[in-house]
């Protein structure tokens, strides 16, 4: 990126492993953000995040106030543990002046047994968001529909970043049918020690 983004901003992804946690850490480095995951489920989503901000000591990364052990959506992970996500606790926002939120999940995600979901809480956070995608079979009615939603519920879309292998055609046609947003690229990483020196990079 060759400009800057907003002081607090959230990270979204248009479904499961496109790589949120990945442009999330390297956003951070990039631009001096501090992390917050606020609902991490899953031991080996939790390992891999503290192995890339290992990579990157001096960077800030503010605990969950949710973490489930079950890779699982929110609301069934909480549930296997007899719990419940309050969407109230995570309204508090840590104070940090540079703060980068990493959502778990697409935004339709459920948090809990109530129907909320993680497009509610874009909506109260009222922050906005850079949208992750990673090209495979069914990612552009992935990503349009991603894109659809927020904007139906006026969040702000600060960027779209294209993370992993370039893919020409799907990118061409996304940026056609959804000019407005800017548009980035992080490249393909051979190995996840490379966060602490590739950059995003507006296309």
């Amino acid at each position: 990126m060759n400009r800057e983004l907003p002081d607090r901003i959230v990270v979204v992804g248009i479904g499961t492993d496109v790589g949120k946690t990945v442009v999330s850490t390297v956003l951070c480095r990039q631009f001096g953000y501090d992390y917050w995951k606020p609902v991490q489920t899953g031991n080996e989503a939790s390992r891999d995040t503290r192995f890339l901000f290992s990579n990157l000591p001096d960077l800030k990364f503010i605990p969950e106030v949710y973490h489930f052990q079950l890779p699982a959506s929110p609301h069934l992970a909480a549930r296997e543990e007899g719990k419940q996500i309050e969407i109230e606790k995570l309204l508090l926002l840590p104070p940090n002046e540079k703060l980068l939120i990493e959502m778990a999940g697409g935004i339709m995600v459920p948090l809990n047994d109530k129907g909320e979901l993680n497009i509610d809480l874009l909506q109260k956070w009222n922050l906005p968001v850079v949208v992750v995608v990673r090209h495979y079979l069914g990612s552009i009615n992935h990503t349009l529909l991603t894109l659809e939603a927020l904007k139906s519920r006026n969040v702000k879309i600060a960027g779209v970043v294209f993370n992993g292998e370039e893919y020409g055609s799907s990118e061409d046609i996304i940026r056609k049918i959804v000019p407005e947003p800017d548009y980035f690229r992080l490249p393909q990483l051979q190995d996840l020690r490379e966060v602490s020196s590739v950059k995003i990079e507006k296309l």
